[in-house]
């Protein structure tokens, strides 16, 4: 059950017995699956306040664990997709093994809650470090839309920084994995102004149609639609249900603090997962 930490790229989940760490390995199969790489499950074991060494509690917390992965495994193995699935058991601090694990993962994906909810920490924290330090995308992801087959649309911000065409191409890649269509934002110079979703910025509409052409000619299977808007999260508040995937890139002008949150700011209430995309890294 407690395999030897491996360097090997992988898509790593971050697991802890949540039903919402259940989710986000069972949305990361057919990404292990579409990279030909395992899908390597966690688990960190979190050391107890300094004191005396509790023996029993110690078999506890290893129990649990083991629990949870098995739990974990039986929900992986019962859609009965090609996946390689590895796991281990670590003890220390979730983020910093997290991060450790990012170094050499393909995409490290995490519960957009998890324990640390149930306790009374500030749910998200380690998603928001990971967001904005590890070496690799990262995947929040939130409900449960890993099912094959049509589902609602996959959003890509993408804006002037310099990793959006990374961006975008990922967006792409996730259309086209999740057989779903494929919504394109730019925000407009009113919607930078605070002048919100109403105003058309005929302009910007313009520029993203063009900038799609060469996309669109090269992926004849993917459904775009582009859209002009004066904020990503106000666009997404008029489509609760509808979207299951926002692509974002780590650089984006508005930061990623009203996304995933931070040590300062609480994220805005976005209902569906997201994904954290940098430059230069394999999606």
């Amino acid at each position: 059950m407690y395999r030897t930490a491996s360097s090997t790229p992988a898509v790593v989940v971050g697991v802890d017995g949540s039903r919402w760490s259940v989710d986000a390995a069972l949305w990361a199969i057919d990404e292990a699956i579409i990279r030909d790489v395992p899908l390597r499950l966690l688990y960190v074991v979190e050391p107890r306040p300094h004191g005396k060494f509790d023996s029993q509690q110690a078999a506890r917390d290893l129990a649990c664990a083991d629990v949870s992965v098995r739990r974990i495994l039986v929900a992986v193995e019962s859609t009965e997709k090609p996946v390689k699935v590895e796991w281990e058991v670590r003890q220390g601090d979730p983020t910093r093994l997290l991060l450790a694990a990012a170094r050499s993962a393909d995409l490290v994906c995490v519960g957009s809650l998890g324990i640390a909810h149930a306790t009374g920490q500030r749910p998200g924290s380690t998603a928001a470090a990971l967001s904005t330090s590890a070496a690799c995308p990262v995947a929040i992801v939130r409900g449960d839309h890993h099912r094959s087959g049509q589902g609602p649309q996959v959003v890509v911000e993408i804006d002037e920084s310099p990793d959006s065409i990374d961006v975008l191409e990922a967006g792409i890649g996730e259309a086209r994995l999740r057989r779903a269509p494929l919504t394109v934002l730019t925000t407009s110079k009113f919607g930078l102004a605070g002048i919100g979703d109403d105003t058309h910025d005929e302009s910007a509409c313009a520029q993203l149609h063009k900038r799609l052409t060469h996309h669109r000619v090269m992926n004849p299977d993917v459904e775009f639609n582009p859209i002009t808007v004066g904020t990503t999260t106000s666009y997404l508040d008029r489509q609760t249900g509808s979207v299951q995937l926002l692509v974002i890139g780590r650089n984006r002008r508005r930061g990623l603090g009203e996304i995933v949150g931070s040590a300062h700011t609480i994220p805005h209430q976005i209902n569906c997962s997201v994904l954290i995309c940098q430059q230069h890294r394999h999606l």
